[in-house]
């Protein structure tokens, strides 16, 4: 990709300025100019002028605001690819390698990416209207202060939003496809949960369905024809675009439905992996996958066709852009808001848990003064999207916000920081998806989604809830997860030795690394804006954390 320099504008002006300073630059070194000397008394004139000139450009530079573009894939982790994306992004700016979620589930996740804060400040809990999933609550407390809210009302920007935004929008008891969220001029938002074909969008708060045409090429359309309009525009434009892939039902585009034939389910050392030192819910039998798994390797294929429609998206929206002239001047973010598990831990395919497969997540960025082809080990967070993109746009990072900006370390790639980032997960029962041939009455009121087609393996419970410290640093790479049942069931893992957490090392630690660890847990928990970013960067200082656990 050609990167773009100031005498390469083609403007008259550039041009005379660049020679201008040639001059300059000749007669100060050689008090003279081709046999002229007095030129340079001429030349005090010129300096005095191209000063003013290049103040003037500067100062116009400085208030030139960045547009902004962030693509949001479900359930993508990070080991799922997409070639243009790769090419496109990846290989044009920065790969971070340590991205995680906050919480690895939709609405609670989608929730911290908006507002910048944790779960425990904005009680988001899980995908229900009860749990605060797009409730009036949410739209009365939270959706003004999001970050779009901010980019609208403080920068000025242009805004505009396509496909799923939170699991219960548009249900008729938080406002319907009538309530369109503070802060966007453009709206396209997906009534419910993830959907390919046969479903209804909110246009700019008017309900209008859509049946034969996939979600995601629709959303290209839309945003190409905003693009448009922004020629005439002067002010500068973000975009959310939020796709449906790679979620369940794992339909791809017609046109993608024979691609990857073959594909399996990454068979990963966890895989099918089963052990008794874990917490109860994946104590729960069956004890292992049955032999015929076949259904795990159609899955994952139909996921990877769905990404295919979203790499056409990345690649027609960055054409668009250089088309337009103004892709040295746009920032573009790609990430997922939560992982997946297929196998692992002989869990059949879902998200929910603490591992690394469900919150590990794939985060790219390209943009002004971005270096390409760049690897990062920073470790970030969902929560830190929203203030990064606020610093991109030079607003403010409001004082409640709990994320911190990583916008200055990706321009200057940083080398990795102490981190301590903090995962929470609410867990929630659904009697009507457990199956009563694979458990109780009285048993699945306690459980969820437990049913013969993933062979009765439950995916949640009222009580898998946990919160996790994931820490980060040039020596430690950690977890540590506290389940709030009956158990109190702790896990702890050294990633250094044991990436695939085959391993709780908990009972191994000393006693004394243990209560650090819980106590910065408990710390975390409790923490709001600016308290937050402090526990997040500079544990150390607190003298809570342990520098090493051997395993």
């Amino acid at each position: 990709m050609k990167r773009f320099f100031p005498w390469e504008s083609g403007t008259l002006f550039s041009k005379m300025l660049m020679v201008g300073s040639l001059l300059y630059v000749l007669c100060e070194k050689n008090n003279t100019f081709l046999g002229v000397k007095t030129l340079c008394f001429d030349m005090l004139l010129f300096r005095t002028v191209l000063t003013v000139f290049i103040a003037s450009i500067f100062e116009v530079d400085a208030a030139q605001k960045p547009n902004i573009i962030l693509f949001l894939t479900d359930d993508q982790d990070i080991l799922l690819d997409s070639m243009n994306v790769r090419r496109l992004i990846n290989d044009e700016g920065i790969t971070f390698q340590n991205a995680f979620v906050n919480s690895p589930i939709c609405c609670p996740s989608r929730s911290t990416i908006l507002t910048g804060k944790h779960l425990h400040n904005i009680m988001v809990t899980n995908n229900s209207l009860a749990g605060n999933c797009s409730s009036r609550e949410w739209q009365k407390n939270f959706e003004p202060h999001s970050f779009v809210s901010l980019l609208k009302n403080e920068a000025n920007y242009t805004t505009f939003y396509a496909g799923k935004y939170l699991n219960r929008y548009g249900d008729k008891d938080c406002g319907g496809a009538e309530h369109v969220p503070a802060g966007y001029d453009w709206w396209l938002g997906l009534h419910g949960n993830s959907r390919y074909y046969n479903y209804t969008l909110s246009v700019n708060g008017t309900a209008k369905h859509f049946g034969d045409e996939y979600l995601t090429d629709v959303m290209k359309v839309y945003a190409l024809s905003f693009l448009n309009r922004q020629q005439t525009l002067k002010d500068p434009f973000f975009m959310m675009l939020s796709t449906p892939a790679a979620h369940a039902p794992f339909t791809p585009a017609a046109r993608h439905a024979k691609k990857f034939p073959g594909m399996k389910a990454l068979r990963t050392p966890s895989f099918n992996y089963s052990d008794t030192n874990r917490h109860w819910l994946l104590r729960l039998p069956p004890r292992y996958l049955p032999s015929d798994i076949s259904l795990l390797d159609d899955i994952q294929r139909h996921r990877m066709q769905t990404l295919l429609a979203v790499d056409e998206m990345v690649a027609a929206i960055v054409g668009k852009l250089e088309k337009l002239g103004v892709i040295n001047n746009t920032y573009i973010l790609f990430t997922s808001d939560n992982g997946f598990h297929i196998g692992q831990f002989v869990q059949p395919w879902d998200k929910r848990q603490p591992y690394e497969t469900d919150i590990k997540v794939p985060l790219s960025m390209r943009g002004p003064l971005i270096t390409p082809n760049q690897t990062s080990q920073l470790a970030i967070a969902s929560v830190d999207l929203g203030p990064t993109i606020l610093s991109m746009a030079g607003v403010n990072i409001p004082q409640d916000m709990d994320g911190v900006s990583f916008y200055k370390d990706a321009l200057k790639n940083s080398e990795l920081r102490e981190r301590n980032i903090l995962i929470e997960y609410y867990g929630e029962s659904d009697s009507e998806t457990v199956d009563v041939s694979c458990f109780s009455r009285e048993d699945s009121k306690q459980l969820s989604y437990c049913v013969q087609s993933n062979w009765c393996k439950c995916e949640d419970a009222r009580n898998n809830t946990y919160a996790c410290v994931r820490r980060v640093s040039a020596s430690v790479d950690f977890k540590f997860c506290q389940f709030y049942d009956r158990e109190n069931f702790i896990e702890a893992y050294n990633l250094r030795s044991d990436p695939y957490e085959l391993h709780n090392i908990y009972i191994e630690m000393k006693p004394e690394q243990q209560g650090n660890y819980s106590a910065t847990l408990n710390q975390l928990l409790r923490c709001t804006g600016i308290e937050c970013r402090s526990l997040s960067k500079d544990v150390m200082k607190s003298g809570t954390i342990v520098t090493d656990v051997s395993s």
